[in-house]
């Protein structure tokens, strides 16, 4: 069973689900071209931002995965920005059915929207959140809207700011921050790390509310595991 990914960004998205999945998925292998897979790979791409993703990029995802005649999923992962969820699926689904580029019919489509960004994932480790901050800046956002107890996926966008994307990069940035760390799109840090996937796991097993689309990622890995995983192989999470 192989798995061909576009993800929207090209620093973040393209560095994080790599390593997320080498703990997810430990049996999988990830391939330098499209017509490399053999069994159990998979091939990620970046759609070079959007709406680029849902142009070009899904054309030529859907030739390489018809090309090569191997594939079983095609996982497209992209944020909702300021667009609901249902919204963005339904975008990409009907960007599917509208291109001259058919998908082959044995490949299981499966769309997964970062609500309302990556960041906004990120927002979910409850031991990186610093519950005493030092700094003032830190104080008023955690004031604003606690991630550690409140579902990241529902917050707003305080005062001052005007995307969701902008403010909750900055507040991730700024949690870091707290704790001496660094968060950069060109360079995640501790993100890309086991413990770090880890708390995000165990967010959602302890509220199952609480990131939603998060959870949508989840699951596909965990079905895919179960069907594909020899009994050797363990989760490396």
């Amino acid at each position: 069973m192989n798995l061909y990914f576009l993800v929207e960004g090209r620093q973040t998205e393209a560095r994080v689900y790599p390593a997320w999945l080498s703990y997810l998925l430990p049996h999988y292998s990830r391939v330098s071209s499209p017509d490399a897979i053999n069994k159990n790979n998979y091939f990620l791409i970046s759609g070079e931002g959007y709406p680029r993703l849902l142009g070009s990029m899904l054309d030529r995802s859907i030739e390489d995965i018809n090309a090569v005649g191997k594939y079983s999923y095609f996982v497209i992962c992209l944020d909702a920005d300021e667009e609901s969820v249902e919204y963005r699926t339904e975008e990409v689904l009907s960007c599917i059915r509208d291109s001259e580029v058919k998908i082959d019919g044995g490949v299981t489509t499966r769309v997964i929207v970062q609500n309302r960004t990556i960041e906004t994932w990120c927002l979910g480790n409850r031991s990186v959140f610093q519950r005493n901050p030092s700094g003032q800046l830190f104080r008023s956002l955690a004031q604003f809207y606690d991630v550690s107890t409140q579902d990241p996926e529902l917050m707003g966008v305080a005062p001052g700011y005007t995307y969701h994307a902008e403010f909750h990069h900055h507040y991730l940035k700024e949690m870091f921050r707290e704790r001496r760390l660094n968060y950069s799109k060109r360079d995640p840090g501790p993100v890309l790390q086991a413990p770090y996937l880890n708390q995000l796991i165990s967010r959602v097993a302890d509220h199952a509310l609480h990131l939603g689309t998060f959870k949508v990622l989840l699951d596909l890995c965990r079905n895919i595991y179960d069907l594909t995983a020899p009994p050797s192989i363990s989760p490396g999470i």
